[in-house]
């Protein structure tokens, strides 16, 4: 179960592959697939359905993760056959903090999320997730995440899916050229030391007077 690609960006790019859960779960008696699956346990608060949440994601149980996603969320989820969680990992840790209520209905749950990164290091991200209440309880709708340290959050919104497939292709292609943008930037920096290790000395116009004598010290090009 162990991934080190950082999860932030694995989340965020979690619904442009296929989960398969549009091919595993029931069609319920009023044929609405997605609410057959939501979790019948109310979860009493905000921070609470968020905790849940995020132990499904960091063990690996899709159906309790999907469960718990408002019903919205869950129908577009079967519908388009797309996940919006990550992959599981055994070493990943998460803290849930603050919660700032929007109205009666609305609620922000601030949490950070611990894991190795692609070198194996620890890795810190932040994460807000937007809950809604609903008949059974709060459920996750949404997540506003920090991918880029110092710049505003990226905001997923799992109630529509089309509108999140184009922020996450955005995302993907603006990863693979800030990349690029750092490897040219680390290829133009090797490049420059080579040059300042080797400089380039420019030969002589002219050919060595003929008084020179052979163990003398050559004339300087420059005061040429």
């Amino acid at each position: 179960m162990q991934s080190h690609r950082p999860w932030m960006v694995g989340l965020l790019l979690a619904g442009l592959a296929t989960s398969g859960c549009g091919k595993t779960h029931d069609v319920g008696a009023g044929g609405n697939p997605a609410a057959a699956q939501a979790d019948a346990t109310g979860s009493p608060d905000p921070a609470a359905v968020v905790t849940k949440f995020l132990d499904a994601i960091r063990t690996g149980n899709d159906e309790q993760a999907l469960g718990l996603l408002t019903a919205v969320a869950r129908q577009k989820a079967v519908e388009t056959d797309r996940s919006p969680t990550p992959p599981a990992s055994d070493t990943a840790r998460f803290e849930v903090g603050e919660v700032t209520l929007v109205g009666d209905d609305i609620a922000r749950v601030n949490c950070t999320w611990t894991d190795l990164d692609e070198f194996g290091k620890p890795r810190t991200d932040r994460a807000i997730w937007v809950c809604r209440h609903e008949e059974n309880g709060w459920r996750v709708g949404g997540v506003a995440a920090i991918v880029f340290e110092g710049e505003d959050p990226l905001l997923l919104d799992f109630e529509k899916p089309d509108e999140m497939a184009k922020k996450q292709e955005w995302l993907r292609d603006e990863i693979a050229r800030r990349a690029k943008r750092q490897q040219d930037a680390t290829n133009d920096k090797a490049k420059g030391g080579a040059e300042e290790a080797w400089p380039t000395v420019a030969a002589p116009s002219s050919p060595a007077p003929a008084t020179e004598k052979l163990g003398s010290v050559p004339a300087d090009p420059k005061r040429r």
